[in-house]
């Protein structure tokens, strides 16, 4: 598999299930994409999100009446708690050619990382199912080792753009970015005082 971000906007997602791992993935779509919930019953969990909620058993659904459900859709994802129906769905979906993430069954087209970001970032991490709990670990480890990481890549890019103007040579522009970036005192004064950082990095790597 290859690493992507894709743009999910306006596209439509289908959740097969309604317990609370069908609750996550709604939690990671909604915001951005159409997201449609398939399932007899919806937990309290998912009906906190605003999607659409479409009930039917799918155990007892026709493969046409699911095909049908299916049609249209950008991704789809089985969150049932009957692998044999997740497995189902799969098959159906590529019949049609449509991308199958599967929680719990034979493995889909799309894997969903543990995800974390900020303003100027996005970090997906996954073990390609092997242990979700080392990727949300990995993602937590990062999130409370580099709590400044927003405001130490809005320092780079300011860097960046004031070094172009006074450092003609690009490999030193490179190796004064990296000398910044492996600065603890810069990292410290990130924290509290983004504009404390800019003037020690101003004072110490633009003489």
């Amino acid at each position: 598999m290859i690493p992507l971000f894709v743009d999910c906007q306006k596209r439509r997602i289908i959740i097969f299930g309604g317990g609370d791992v069908a609750a996550r993935k709604a939690a990671y779509f909604a915001r951005a994409a159409k997201v449609t919930i398939v399932s007899r019953s919806f937990g309290q969990k998912i009906l906190d999100h605003k999607v659409v909620y479409k009930e039917c058993d799918v155990s007892a659904a026709s493969d046409k009446s699911l095909e049908s459900i299916l049609k249209g859709a950008f991704l789809v994802i089985g969150a049932l708690s009957d692998t044999a129906q997740n497995n189902r769905i799969l098959r159906l979906c590529r019949k049609q050619k449509i991308l199958f993430n599967n929680a719990d069954g034979e493995t889909g087209d799309v894997i969903l990382p543990s995800v974390t970001g900020g303003i100027n970032y996005t970090l997906a991490i996954t073990t390609h199912g092997s242990s979700p709990a080392m990727s949300r670990f990995i993602r937590e480890h990062l999130e409370q080792e580099f709590p400044a990481l927003d405001e130490m890549i809005a320092l780079q890019q300011r860097l960046r753009t004031k070094l172009k103007l006074v450092q003609p040579d690009q490999e030193k522009r490179n190796a004064i970015l990296k000398e910044v970036l492996n600065d603890p005192s810069v990292w410290m004064a990130l924290c509290p005082d983004p504009d404390k950082a800019w003037k020690l990095v101003k004072k110490r790597y633009l003489k």
